[in-house]
């Protein structure tokens, strides 16, 4: 069963004819190996969409990929109805594009404030917005401590509100709860699911954990060798064939 329905990509599940995030039919490679073949994937305004998949699957490249980190081969990118496929990653960001790679990327010499500040920049503000340590009070508590002092879950909190500093239309994250205790996973589910209330972001967010993705998503993807191989609503999600392709 499970090697027929890995056997080709499976065609998108229709989203509203509104759009944050658009990707069509992208392909990336390093050097001459391709490891993204053709994905496409709508997300809608204040949708939140998980990309669940094993490692070396393909999730991280996606992410990179739609941020400008990777090059894409071919296929496009649009932000809002902007074609970003070309530009550069601090272009994608002043486009409404804000990414939380995998392990976070702090600053840790730098203090947390400082850290949050170089979210601003395409901005144009000079003062962290005070809603980010309303929706982070510990930020605010520790926003004088040096961000390699951080707990991880507290690092985690900190890439958060800086991606939200350039003010985003979509945010990306990869694979959040990597090396987080299960107590602070419930918590980042509570506070994603508020940013997207309160700011109305899309938001994509790469995963391996099931229980965190069935607790934030409005849909699922399962991606599979550079490809989407199965996509569900929350409500219509088989738990046990997800499983299936998360098991190693």
């Amino acid at each position: 069963m499970l090697q027929t329905l890995s056997a080709a990509p499976l065609p998108p599940v229709s989203v509203a004819a509104e759009t944050m995030l658009s990707v069509r039919d992208l392909h990336a490679a390093y050097g001459q190996s391709e490891v993204l073949h053709g994905i496409d994937l709508d997300v809608a305004p204040g949708e939140i969409v998980a990309v669940m998949g094993r490692n070396g699957m393909g999730k991280t490249t996606l992410m990179k990929t739609l941020m400008g980190v990777v090059p894409t081969k071919s296929g496009t990118i649009t932000v809002d109805g902007t074609d970003v496929t070309a530009m550069k990653s601090h272009a994608r960001v002043a486009k409404g594009l804000a990414y939380v790679p995998q392990g976070r990327m702090i600053f840790s010499t730098m203090t947390v404030q400082e850290n949050i500040e170089t979210g601003l920049t395409v901005t144009g503000a000079r003062k962290v917005p005070q809603d980010l340590y309303t929706m982070f009070p510990v930020l605010l508590e520790m926003k004088g401590r040096r961000g390699g002092n951080l707990s991880g879950g507290q690092q985690q909190q900190l890439a958060i509100a800086r991606a939200l500093a350039s003010n985003p239309k979509a945010l990306l994250l990869d694979e959040p709860t990597e090396g987080i205790q299960p107590s602070i996973i419930r918590e980042m589910g509570r506070t994603l699911k508020r940013i997207r209330d309160e700011r109305g972001l899309s938001i994509v967010v790469s995963e391996q954990v099931l229980s965190f993705a069935m607790d934030v998503a409005d849909r699922v993807l399962v991606i599979e060798n550079g490809a989407i191989v199965h996509e569900a609503r929350r409500e219509d999600v088989d738990e046990a064939q997800v499983a299936r392709f998360l098991s190693v």
